[in-house]
Parts: C-alpha cells; sequence; structure tokens
C-alpha cells in the first residue's frame, strides 16, 4: 500500500471561516483555475466565467458562503491573508455593478446570482462537495476544470489523483496508527518527533517551527478576538455571540487589551473544575464564532471543528504549565499527525462522513496531544485518540439553515471537554490493543460513514435542519 505524505501544515491550514470543505477549498479551487487561466490564455481573453456547485456544495453552500469564496478567488484574494474586514464591501461591490476584477487584474461582467450555480439536484460521483469552473474567450473558445474538496481544505482536480507529494519520501512512513507505533518502538521516538524528522523532507527544522508557531499565534488571536466580540453572527438565525458574556463573567468584568494580560488574568483566577470546564467552553466558543463570522481561523482538521484543538491546548498552557513554545509546537505536531491518519483510513469531510468527521477528528487528535504532553506513552497518547472518537462515532452533520453555528459552534465544546475527559482516561490506564485499537476505530468510522444516510452529510437535508427548518433564502 503507497504512502501518502501529508505534512503538519496540510492539517492545518490558515484561512477564513465558515467552512474548510465549503468555503476555503473552493476558494483554493478558484485560484487553482486562476492559474490555469493565467498559464495558458490572456486575462484579456477572457469574456466570461461561470461556476457550477454539485452535491452539498449547492444545498448549504449559501450558509457556507461557497458563492463568496469562488468569487474572492477569481479575484485573486488569497484566503491565508486577505483583510476580512473587506469581505463584506467587495462582494457587495460585485453585486451591485455586475463587474468583477478577475485575478485583480482584468474587469469582466459577472453577475453572483446567475453566474454561480447551485445544482441542488445534480451530483458528481468522486465525492460530493464538486464544483465546476467555465471561461468563454471573446474569440469563442473555451475550457472547463472540475474539483472536488475533499475536507479540511483539501482540494483535487479532476483526474489528477489524490496525493500531490508521492514524490516526498519521508523516513518514517505512516498510512495507520499501528505503522506510527512501528516507528515510535523501532526508534524510540515520541509521536511528535517522529513528525519532525518526517517534516524534515519537505523544509528545515526552524522552518518548521516557525511555521507551527504562526499556526499557533494565529489560532491564539481567534480565540482572543473571539472572546471580545459581542454581537449577533451572520446569516439570518439571529444566534448571539456566548464568549463575549461568558469571558467578562469569568474575568470579572476587567478588560485586557492584550492576549498575554489575558492569559494571567485566567490563570490567576483559579483552578475548580467548574471554572475550568468554563473557559475551555468559552475557547471553542471564541474560536467558532469567530468562524461564522467570516473570521480568520486554522483549519484543525477543518473550520468546523476549529475550536477544539485551539481550546484543549489553551487549556493545557494555562492549567497545566504548558506555555512553553517547544511544547505548544509538539502538541500540535503530534495533533496533526493523528489527524493525517484519520484521513488516510477515513475522511475528514463532513458530506462524506457527517460530524464524526470533524468534531470527532478534532476530538481525537486533540486527546492524543494532550496526552503525549502531559507525559503519556505513545499507546497512551493513541488510547486517548481512540476513546475520543469512539463517543463521536455516529455523529451527523445536521446544520440548520446550512449554517456553521447551530449545532456546530456548540459541538467544538463538547469535542474538546471530551478530548480532556479521554486524555486523563488514557493516563491512568494501560492500554490494551487486544481489545480496541485505534486503527479498528478509524475502520469502524469509514464503514459508519458509509452506511450514514447522505441527509445526514452537510446537506441540511435531515435531523435538527429540518426539525427546526429555517428557509435558505431566509438566511
Amino acid at each position: 500500500m503507497p504512502h501518502e505524505s501529508i505534512s503538519v501544515f496540510d492539517m492545518f491550514k490558515i484561512g477564513v471561516g465558515p467552512s474548510s470543505s465549503h468555503t476555503l477549498g473552493p476558494w483554493r479551487a478558484a485560484l487553482r483555475f486562476l492559474d490555469t487561466l493565467q498559464a495558458g490564455y490572456r486575462l484579456e481573453d477572457v469574456l466570461d466565467v461561470q461556476v457550477l456547485l454539485y452535491g452539498s456544495l449547492a444545498k448549504t453552500g449559501k450558509g457556507h458562503g461557497t458563492d463568496i469564496a469562488v468569487i474572492l478567488g477569481l479575484c485573486g484574494d488569497d484566503p491565508v491573508t486577505i483583510d476580512v474586514n473587506s469581505i463584506t464591501p467587495k462582494i457587495q461591490d460585485i453585486n451591485t455593478t455586475n463587474k468583477m476584477l478577475l485575478a485583480g487584474k482584468v474587469t469582466i461582467d459577472f453577475e453572483p446570482v446567475t453566474d454561480v450555480a447551485f445544482l441542488f439536484s445534480e451530483s458528481l460521483p468522486f465525492h460530493p462537495n464538486g464544483l465546476t469552473f467555465l471561461a468563454q474567450f471573446n474569440n469563442g473558445d473555451s475550457i472547463s476544470e472540475t474539483y472536488y474538496s475533499i475536507g479540511g481544505g483539501f482540494v483535487v482536480k479532476e483526474g489528477e489523483g489524490n496525493n500531490r507529494d508521492a514524490s516526498v519520501e519521508l523516513p518514517f512512513p505512516v498510512n495507520t496508527a499501528n505503522d506510527l507505533l512501528h516507528w515510535c518502538i523501532k526508534t524510540g521516538l515520541s509521536i511528535h518527533e517522529v513528525v519532525m524528522e518526517n517534516e524534515h523532507a519537505w523544509r528545515g527544522e526552524q522552518s518548521t517551527k516557525d511555521g507551527v508557531l504562526q499556526i499557533w499565534q494565529t489560532m491564539r488571536a481567534c480565540m482572543y478576538r473571539g472572546c471580545h466580540n459581542k454581537g449577533e453572527l451572520p446569516g439570518g438565525l439571529h444566534v448571539r455571540r456566548r464568549a463575549f458574556d461568558l469571558n467578562k463573567k469569568l474575568i470579572g468584568g476587567q478588560s485586557y487589551n492584550n492576549y498575554e494580560s489575558w492569559i494571567e488574568a485566567i490563570r490567576n483566577g483559579g483552578n475548580s473544575f467548574q471554572y475550568i470546564l468554563d473557559w475551555v467552553s468559552c475557547f471553542a466558543l471564541a474560536v467558532n464564532e469567530e468562524n461564522a463570522a467570516f473570521g480568520r481561523v486554522v483549519t484543525a482538521p477543518t473550520n468546523g471543528a476549529a475550536g477544539v484543538i485551539p481550546a484543549v491546548l489553551q487549556y493545557f498552557i494555562v492549567f497545566c504549565n504548558g506555555y512553553d513554545e517547544s511544547r505548544i509546537i509538539n502538541f500540535l505536531l503530534t495533533a496533526s499527525e493523528i489527524g493525517s491518519i484519520f484521513k488516510k483510513g477515513a475522511t475528514i469531510s463532513a458530506a462524506m462522513g457527517g460530524c464524526q468527521a470533524e468534531i470527532g477528528v478534532s476530538s481525537a487528535m486533540a486527546a492524543a496531544a494532550l496526552t503525549e504532553s502531559l507525559g503519556g506513552t505513545q499507546k497512551q497518547a493513541m488510547m486517548a485518540a481512540e476513546i475520543a472518537m469512539e463517543h463521536h462515532l455516529g455523529l451527523t452533520c445536521d446544520p440548520i439553515g446550512g449554517l456553521v453555528q447551530v449545532p456546530c459552534i456548540e459541538r467544538n465544546t463538547m469535542g474538546a471537554i471530551k478530548a480532556i475527559t479521554a486524555s486523563q482516561l488514557a493516563l491512568q490506564s494501560t492500554p490494551d490493543y487486544a481489545k480496541v485499537s485505534l486503527d479498528k476505530v478509524i475502520k469502524t468510522m469509514w464503514d459508519t460513514a458509509l452506511d450514514m444516510n447522505s441527509k445526514y452529510k452537510e446537506t441540511a437535508d435531515g435531523g435538527l435542519a429540518v426539525n427546526i427548518p429555517i428557509s435558505l433564502s431566509e438566511c
């Protein structure tokens, strides 16, 4: 079986909310289509561009901002660097003028209501998240390209296969948890050390460390913003932000104008079970409220589950004395490896596997990372991941109104708490892989995904989405 090469920076991507599969993926697909246009054609010869959204992208695309994402991608904007405050006015201007600055260079006619087509009853065979870009030229020629957003911001072009880095040779190739355990036992390395050795295939160690710290800085900035922004989330559900009020209550109404002083105040506030529980929930809420408001987040491994790992890592930093750059880097390296094993053996796409593929995977990643960070063995870390996923099996994705808000935001708090509980159980246990292994749980998750009715896979056709019906036109 060939080994798929996945880097820590594939699992953790900086981008814009609210969805890695429905926002970041389509955005990246649009940028790749732009590359095709600019490599083989003159932008000045482009007459018009259309985008066709299929399957889950069509059914929940409005609520997830898929149309906004592809438009911004066609404009040449980068999800990593775009000023998130510029998104709304730019989209409003395009809607008003029916003009687009293609690649930021050439003005073309573009009517969002007709040039982004939501094909609700059509689906492509490879993956539910399919989209096609069409370009017409003024000489009568045309081109089209089809892409699939397969979860976590990963994008596959039709016909190109799934592994962009097949040529990368890793010193410790890993497809399964058993592979990872084999290398750990053979070398005596911890999980994060195995990952760091593999990352050398792409770049130097310092570059990896710097990049991982940038991931953490983006996560913590998102948490801080989310705890200090109040109001109502966009989209029509009239969901009120809760992290702001909870944060204010927990710190006694005080105001802190930077992350460091805020964290110090939290650390000095106590260590009771209820206090810690409230803060973990607050951290997770903050991230996913920012995500729902088109804020800058990190896929971990997806946007819909972006709050779990930051919340658990923040818990480790504040309440377990984990505030050390090397320990933060190690935490995220371990988490990324567990996530990559789930991606290889199952899926991290809710459109393929329901919310078990998002919150479940993020909880497993966080549980393993926390366990190793607290001194657990490699087997205990994998046991923690197994426990966390075992208690998310079958979790459906049924977003009300197609928005990444209800029940998505609260699910991040549950995933974070389950990760901490799973870690504590593993640390107090002797792993017995004769009973339940991480690989068996991953297989079970994939079997469950295959059996799950499609209406529970990010379509808003079942579950809460129909029992609390909100018209997409209202949102």
